[in-house]
């Protein structure tokens, strides 16, 4: 099965494993696209658990599932990521200091990103889009998100039917996701 965030990998070879916590995303876009596939699954302890320290607050699984609604998540189309890291110098110091000084010594390294994306989902049998820069910050070696900015073509959205599949899967609009509309 092709992994929910439309990289044209398997899902277990793409994001299931960081789903699952068998492994952690190692970059940003790995996060967020990872993250979109826990809201195609509903699985939003996943995306709690990935919101930094400082936004993820007093937010509650409950809040997440209500506010996702009855969108059903189907196609991501990644623009541009980028993401800042230690340069290889400096990961190389920093993976010979002990334990508690690596750890100190991570988290005063300046890590962030950004991921502008855009998805798509159906929520009463009509066409959303959700296009936005999301930035990243890293914590304790961990990439979390930690907020976005929503660009000003968000909502509904008129699609082709004959048009090719926003998922990327050669086939027709019509013929492969637009059948979930009905």
């Amino acid at each position: 099965m092709r992994c929910y965030c439309c990289s044209a990998l398997p899902y277990s070879a793409c994001c299931e494993p960081f789903l699952t916590n068998r492994e952690l995303p190692s970059t940003p876009e790995q996060l967020m696209r990872s993250r979109f596939s826990a809201y195609a699954v509903r699985n939003f302890g996943y995306v709690l658990a990935t919101y930094s320290r400082e936004k993820r607050g007093g937010l509650t699984i409950d809040q997440l599932t209500k506010s996702a609604g009855e969108a059903k998540w189907f196609a991501l189309q990644v623009v541009d990521s980028t993401y800042v890291q230690p340069t290889s110098s400096e990961s190389s110091r920093l993976s010979t200091l002990p334990g508690s000084v690596e750890a100190n010594a991570q988290k005063n390294t300046p890590m962030q990103g950004t991921v502008e994306f855009t998805a798509y989902y159906f929520e009463e049998r009509s066409l959303f889009q959700l296009h936005e820069t999301s930035n990243f910050v890293m914590e304790n070696g961990q990439w979390y998100y930690h907020d976005g900015l929503l660009h000003g073509d968000c909502g509904k959205l008129k699609y082709g039917r004959n048009l090719p599949c926003l998922c990327n899967s050669g086939k027709k609009f019509k013929q492969c996701c637009a059948t979930k509309l009905r």
